[in-house]
């Protein structure tokens, strides 16, 4: 029923890097299959600003107060360096494991693969934080005891996850669509309750150029809890760079997808987190921890018309639902390709043309992991310590990816001022950025986060071992002349762009 890329006759191929070929036949996925505006919607659905909105801005409030604004203002800044890093990397070589190819070709094998897992283990933690809010929100329409309900959120969180996971086998043309459908009208619902706030003035704080200021933190270490949050805010965009086999223009498309994406979140964080800060008192913030959306739908426009906001969570949640099985199982499946994981994930559906092996794996872990946090404690401790793992995790590989385009461009990043600032600069500000974030928060989280976030990366470290044991090649250093980009290569890329 299913077929294999490493199928009779099929091989390492060199010429990438050492990544595993993208296969023949059946055994590739569907190439061609979305368009730049596709993928520039799927960089908004991975982010999922109303998503983020709703159930992080409780968690940002808590670490810095009313400097959510310059929190989300300077890790986005920081943020596009590694969106830069993406596109250029992904110019020279389309492969669905993204980072997990890309890093090991210009830094080294291990790396590659601990920048793959870092995404691999958040995708999964995900599931948690994601599913909660999808159950929380839908039957906060209903209920209110029932969205704050853990048993009642976890049983309907796991139905509204199932129902992602079929839409996913299905295929990405199918899921394209409903992205579509679905982000329109979030983005529609959100740009209406921004122009509502912006008329309805301010009932808590009178707004302040303070709230931009990174004097607004107190000090580096609320600095650092703010950006570690914030980076959750963003993370999802590179959702264009795993699909990038299956985008038209698979070498530059995604690239530009996720340049768009990261631009439509940033202007939305920014006008919410300001509005929240304007709108809410600290105490409604922390009562509804788990959808800040919701009350400021309800403090903007009283009544029904303050809920049509909860549809755009609802919309939102599914989406980056979607969109993170869609990361994770692209990575699965490019290290199954490889062989640096069980051949079977490497598979596709004969008929769907996606990795389905990879995708239902992911489907009983992440409902295992789902199930079992509802004994860890209350919906907002679950949340908090989810996104808060997360985030070290994100800091990982898109650190990584930021040293990586430095690394493989160095021969080039002299030859013009463009070169310099978004091949080399930008990107490797952003790569420090999240390195120092990454250890200057570790300090303040707590042993579950650290656990999670930490220790879940370190269980990465079997895999390697297994499989570098075995010979794989993948954990082969590309040859010296591989791991930088030639005048040759990037000519090519230029003309493919």
């Amino acid at each position: 029923m299913w077929r294999n890329s490493h199928e009779k006759g099929e091989k390492l191929d060199s010429n990438d890097g050492g990544s595993g070929s993208v296969g023949s036949g059946d055994s590739k996925l569907k190439a061609g299959a979305l368009t730049l505006f596709e993928s520039a919607v799927m960089g908004v659905a991975g982010v999922a600003p109303a998503y983020s909105i709703a159930a992080t801005t409780a968690a940002l409030y808590g670490a810095v107060a009313f400097g959510g604004p310059a929190a989300l203002l300077y890790c986005g800044i920081a943020m596009f360096g590694i969106v830069w890093a993406f596109n250029y990397l992904g110019r020279i070589e389309a492969n669905s494991g993204a980072s997990y190819s890309w890093v090991r070709r210009a830094l080294h094998p291990v790396l590659g693969y601990i920048a793959g897992w870092a995404l691999v283990v958040s995708a999964l933690i995900f599931m948690v934080a994601g599913s909660f809010p999808a159950g929380s929100v839908t039957l906060g329409l209903f209920s209110n005891s029932l969205a704050n309900n853990v048993t009642a959120v976890t049983i309907f969180g796991s139905v509204f996850f199932a129902l992602m996971v079929v839409a996913v086998i299905v295929g990405v043309t199918v899921t394209a669509t409903v992205q579509v459908i679905m982000s329109t009208i979030e983005l529609l619902l959100l740009v209406l309750f921004a122009v509502l706030m912006l008329v309805h003035g301010h009932d808590a704080h009178t707004f302040s150029w303070h709230w931009l200021s990174p004097t607004v933190f107190g000090g580096s270490n609320g600095f650092f809890a703010g950006a570690l949050l914030a980076a959750f805010y963003y993370w999802g965009w590179d959702v264009t760079a795993n699909l990038n086999e299956e985008t038209k223009g698979a070498k530059v498309t995604p690239g530009i997808g996720g340049i768009i994406g990261v631009l439509v979140v940033f202007a939305l964080f920014e006008v919410f987190t300001i509005g929240t800060n304007m709108v809410l008192t600290s105490k409604q913030i922390s009562n509804n921890s788990g959808d800040v959306l919701d009350v400021l739908g309800q403090t903007v426009w009283h009544g029904f018309g303050g809920r049509l906001i909860v549809v755009a969570v609802v919309l939102s949640t599914v989406a980056t639902l979607e969109t993170t099985i869609i990361q994770v199982t692209r990575t699965l499946f490019a290290m199954g390709r490889d062989g640096t994981l069980p051949k079977v994930l490497g598979t596709v559906h004969p008929k769907f043309k996606t990795p389905a092996v990879a995708t239902i794996v992911v489907a009983v872990i992440s409902l295992g992991l789902f199930i079992g946090s509802n004994y860890i404690g209350s919906l907002s401790t679950i949340m908090t310590d989810a996104i808060s793992a997360i985030g070290l995790q994100i800091a990982v590989y898109y650190a990584l990816a930021g040293f990586a385009v430095v690394v493989l461009y160095r021969k080039q990043l002299f030859k013009s001022i463009g070169n310099f600032i978004f091949m080399g600069l930008w990107p490797l500000v952003g790569a420090v950025f999240m390195v120092v974030m990454f250890v200057k928060s570790i300090p303040g989280l707590n042993g579950t986060t650290l656990g999670v976030g930490l220790g879940a990366l370190a269980l990465g470290f079997i895999p390697i071992a297994i499989y570098w044991a075995k010979g794989r090649d993948y954990f082969k250093m590309a040859p010296a002349h591989e791991r930088f980009v030639s005048d040759e290569e990037l000519a090519l890329a230029t003309l493919e762009a």
